[in-house]
């Protein structure tokens, strides 16, 4: 359903966002996960290591390409981690003063 709206109007916005989008408002305003969902996603949950093998083959294929940029990858992920969570600080901040000024 995501990708459709995703195709058809809103094409801006990958159709996966949107689709979780989508469950998280569903799962909202029910105000529960129904048991085959919960069984769904604790299944999904059990094998989500299956996820990283892919990105450890990538790895592991890229590897020649990393010993050459590997100092460059390694400041581009602490200057990306420090500003998630700096941004991440900021936006709580921001929310937590909006939330308890009233």
């Amino acid at each position: 359903m995501g990708e459709l709206i995703s195709k058809f109007f809103i094409p801006d916005i990958p159709g996966p966002v949107i689709g979780l989008l989508l469950l998280l408002s569903f799962l909202v305003i029910k105000g529960e996960v129904n048991q085959p969902l919960g069984m769904v996603a604790d299944t999904f949950r059990q094998h989500l290591g299956l996820l990283f093998v892919p990105a450890s083959v990538g790895v592991v294929l890229f590897l020649p390409d990393l010993k050459t940029h590997g100092l460059a990858v390694t400041l581009a992920l602490l200057v990306s981690v420090v500003l998630t969570i700096a941004v991440t600080a900021l936006v709580l901040k921001v929310f937590w003063k909006a939330t308890h000024d009233e």
